[in-house]
């Protein structure tokens, strides 16, 4: 449901975009309204430290529960918001305070539950395991782009700029209501757990925010390890179809039911990646998907010429490629750090390089596009999955690690 809440934004900006801005341009409007999503991300790196101090200091569950809660509502202020016509220039404001709650919420969404499936998982299948996260949010994505899809084919396209638009984001907050109610019922982990009465016995153990700040070098790790993912999943994952809608001219229909069978393909490769990671190795798998996605960026978005077939074979493989990274995050990101500080040492630098890199991909696109250099933002994100490919090279395996170990990951690999 978090994903389900996160996606549906940009999956159906190109229709609500003109009701909130009203320039009289589509693709202006379209700018405008992924503006907010990218300032939306201003709040990620503030629900990462909450919602990841949260996960570390009283427990995963807990945030668990309250990111999805914080979502929920996130989604209903959306849903709900009268249009520029109503209320003029008001309406933007409050969809940025819609968009900025969703964007509190997600920042912690993912640490404390990447974190709390690898805590649970087999330590020789923790890959597999972690491929649930994006399994589970993937559903969330093909959810909204299939209702997205199912409402273009019933409704006119009027009715869809109208109201049409509000139909997921409704949904998706009162659905969240039924998330909170099965996340209040989680077990803790245990791994949390015995760490929480080791500290606790523990007099002047430290706290949170200083233990983190004592690994400059993982927390820059992160960053780099994400920079190059976070960029293609959001352009290609999350607005791939409204993209081929507002600039290369795709039919709405078509391009949101080819994103939902491309979707279908990154469900079906996350599960596949975790479990060769758990055989060969985190590290071969990291850079095989991303370097490969290098070579073949810009042939993919070559391949679409404004026909909805094409949109899906460059979206599918794309999707089979990313899935290589996204599927095994959660346990590489878990394997950096000891527990007591593991969620929120995670959360701040992800949240950071999700807020400055992903968040403002989609614009980034688009304006491009618009620009008549689509080329420059190919090779922006050939850049940042360098960064990603260095950072992966010069980082330890750390396959299996034993999380209930309180060493620092990397001496716990080097005296293996």
């Amino acid at each position: 449901m978090e994903s389900f809440d996160w996606s549906i934004y940009t999956t159906f900006a190109v229709f609500f975009a003109p009701q909130f801005f009203n320039s009289g341009s589509a693709v202006s409007d379209l700018l405008s309204t992924l503006a907010v999503f990218a300032v939306g991300f201003v709040a990620r790196p503030f629900g990462g430290f909450l919602f990841g101090w949260l996960a570390d200091r009283r427990g995963r569950q807990l945030s668990m529960a309250l990111t999805v809660g914080v979502g929920a509502a996130g989604s209903l202020v959306i849903g709900l918001t009268p249009t520029h016509a109503t209320i003029g220039t008001w309406a933007a404001f409050v969809l940025l305070v819609g968009r900025l709650l969703q964007s509190l919420a997600f920042s912690g969404e993912l640490p404390a539950a990447q974190t709390y499936i690898s805590e649970v998982a087999p330590r020789e299948r923790r890959g597999l395991w972690s491929s649930l996260i994006y399994v589970s949010g993937t559903v969330g994505l093909i959810t909204g782009t299939l209702l997205a899809a199912v409402l273009s084919s019933v409704l006119t396209p009027a009715q869809m700029n109208d109201f049409g638009w509000r139909i997921p984001f409704i949904l998706g907050g009162l659905f969240g209501l039924f998330a909170l109610y099965i996340r209040s019922r989680l077990p803790e982990t245990e791994t949390f757990t015995k760490a929480l009465e080791a500290a606790n016995a523990e007099p002047g153990h430290g706290s949170v925010l200083k233990k983190m700040w004592q690994r400059p070098g993982l927390l820059l790790r992160v960053i780099g390890i994400t920079v190059g993912g976070t960029v293609v999943f959001f352009v290609w994952v999350a607005a791939a179809p409204a993209y081929a809608i507002s600039v290369r001219g795709v039919p709405a229909t078509g391009a949101l039911w080819a994103g939902v069978f491309a979707n279908l393909v990154l469900l079906a490769a996350l599960p596949f990646w975790g479990i060769i990671s758990d055989k060969i190795g985190r590290k071969p798998v990291l850079i095989f998907g991303t370097v490969t996605l290098m070579l073949v960026l810009f042939p993919l978005n070559a391949i679409i010429k404004g026909q909805a077939w094409q949109l899906f074979i460059a979206m599918a493989i794309a999707m089979i490629l990313i899935a290589s990274t996204v599927s095994i995050l959660p346990a590489v990101y878990a394997e950096m750090f000891p527990t007591g500080i593991r969620a929120t040492a995670l959360a701040v630098p992800y949240s950071i390089a999700v807020a400055l890199f992903g968040g403002t991909a989609p614009y980034l696109q688009t304006f491009f596009a618009d620009n008549e250099i689509p080329d420059a933002f190919n090779w922006y994100a050939i850049g940042m999955m360098a960064i990603t490919v260095v950072t992966v090279v010069f980082m330890p395996e750390t396959k299996a690690l034993d999380l209930t170990k309180e060493d620092e990951p990397d001496l716990a690999v080097r005296t293996a």
